[in-house]
C-alpha cells in the first residue's frame, strides 16, 4: 500500500523522537507504513533504533517491518537537540516542500507535518503564517477555502482567525468568511470523518455572546446572519453560544465541531481536554494533511521526554481519513 509522508519538522526540536517513537509502538498503535522526509541525523540522535534510507517512497513498505524509512532532505548542518538554527530551519522547510510534494503526486497518501518554528521559519524568509497556508498555496487552494480543525476524541473545533493579534479579530470577522470556513468544515467532516449530516455550533465573540448586543454587536451584526445563511443552505448551524458554557460534556454531544471566532478561544478547550492526542487536520485541500496539535518543544528536546500520542494520533488520523476518501472514490 502506498505510505503516508510525514515531514521531520525542525531537527533541532522533538518532531524527530516522536516520529521514531511512533514507528516503535506502529504494532501495538495498528499504524499504517509511512516515510519520514528530513535529515536522519536528527532521528539518531535522539534514538538507537533502526533506519532505512530509502530514495522512493515506493520502498517503504518493503522496509517498514524492519526499519524506519527515512528520505534524505539536504545537509541540516550541526544538529544539536534544542538548539535551532538557520540551517535547521532550512530543512525543515526542504522537507516540508518535498513531502508535500510527494502527497500532491500521489506517491503518498497521506501528509502528517512535524512541528516547526515559526520564529525559525520568518528568520528565513518564510512568508506564510504556518505550515496550513503553506501546504494550501501548493496544493492551488485559496487561504480562506483552506480550515484549520483541531481534532480529538472528544472534542473538534475551528478557528475562523488564526494567528493574528486579538485586538484585529473583531475587524477580521465577516459574513462571508464565517460562511466559506463553515462550507469547508461541513464538506471536510464528510469526506474526511464520515459524518454524513454534520452539526456546526458558532461560538460567540462577546462574553455572554453579546447579551443581546449589551456587551457587544458582532454575534448580531455578524454572527446570526452567517448563521442564517449557512441554514438557508442547508447546513445544521446553531449559535452564537456563550463560549464559557459550550465545551463540557453535554454541549458537546450536540455539535460536531465547534467553529470558534478567534484561535485561543478553540485551542485552549482542545488542549485542555486532549493535549497528549489532540490533531491539527486541514479541511478543504485535496490531499490529506494532518499534523500533532503542539509545537517543538526545544526545552525537552534530546532528553526522551518527547510524548508520541499526538503524533500517533495523527498517524492514524491520516490514515484512516485517506481510506475514506479512496473508499468514495471507488464508489463514485
Amino acid at each position: 500500500m502506498t505510505p503516508l509522508v510525514i515531514s521531520m519538522g525542525d531537527p533541532a526540536g522533538i518532531g524527530p523522537e516522536i516520529i521514531a517513537k511512533a514507528w516503535d509502538r506502529r504494532d501495538a498503535c495498528g499504524l499504517p507504513s509511512f516515510v519520514a522526509v528530513g535529515d536522519p541525523r536528527a532521528i539518531e540522535h535522539v534514538w538507537r533504533g533502526p533506519i532505512a534510507r530509502i530514495a522512493d517512497p515506493r520502498e517503504a513498505a518493503d522496509v517498514f517491518v524492519t526499519a524506519l524509512p527515512v528520505l534524505t532532505v539536504g545537509d541540516s548542518g550541526e544538529v544539536v537537540p534544542g538548539v535551532p538554527d538557520a540551517d535547521g530551519a532550512r530543512c525543515a522547510l526542504h522537507s516540508l516542500e518535498l513531502a508535500a510534494g510527494l502527497a500532491r503526486s500521489g506517491a503518498a497518501r497521506a501528509l502528517v507535518t512535524g512541528p516547526v518554528s515559526k520564529a525559525q521559519l520568518y528568520d528565513i524568509g518564510f512568508t506564510y503564517p504556518g505550515q496550513t497556508e503553506f501546504v494550501a498555496e501548493r496544493c492551488g487552494i485559496a487561504g480562506e477555502n483552506a480550515v484549520m480543525m483541531l481534532a480529538g476524541p472528544g472534542l473538534r473545533v475551528v478557528p475562523i482567525t488564526t494567528h493574528v493579534p486579538l485586538g484585529k479579530v473583531s475587524g477580521l470577522l465577516t459574513i462571508e468568511l464565517i460562511v466559506a470556513k463553515a462550507r469547508a468544515t461541513a464538506r471536510g467532516l464528510t469526506k474526511n470523518f464520515g459524518i454524513i449530516a454534520p452539526r456546526l455550533a458558532l461560538a460567540g465573540f462577546n462574553p455572554h455572546a453579546g447579551e443581546g448586543g449589551a456587551i457587544g454587536r458582532e454575534e448580531i451584526d455578524i454572527l446570526e446572519p452567517a448563521i442564517a445563511q449557512l441554514q438557508a443552505e442547508g447546513i445544521d448551524t446553531t449559535g452564537p453560544f456563550a463560549a464559557d458554557t459550550m465545551f463540557h460534556s453535554r454541549a458537546r454531544a450536540r455539535y460536531d465541531a465547534a467553529l470558534c471566532c478567534y484561535h485561543d478561544q478553540a485551542l485552549i478547550p482542545i488542549k485542555t481536554l486532549h493535549f497528549d492526542e489532540g490533531v491539527n487536520i486541514t479541511l478543504g485541500l485535496p490531499i490529506v494533511r494532518t499534523s500533532p496539535d503542539h509545537g517543538t518543544a526545544f526545552g525537552i528536546a534530546g532528553k526522551d521526554q518527547a510524548e508520541p500520542g499526538a503524533m500517533i494520533a495523527a498517524i492514524i488520523m491520516a490514515g484512516e481519513a485517506a481510506d475514506r476518501r479512496a473508499a468514495a472514490r471507488r464508489a463514485a
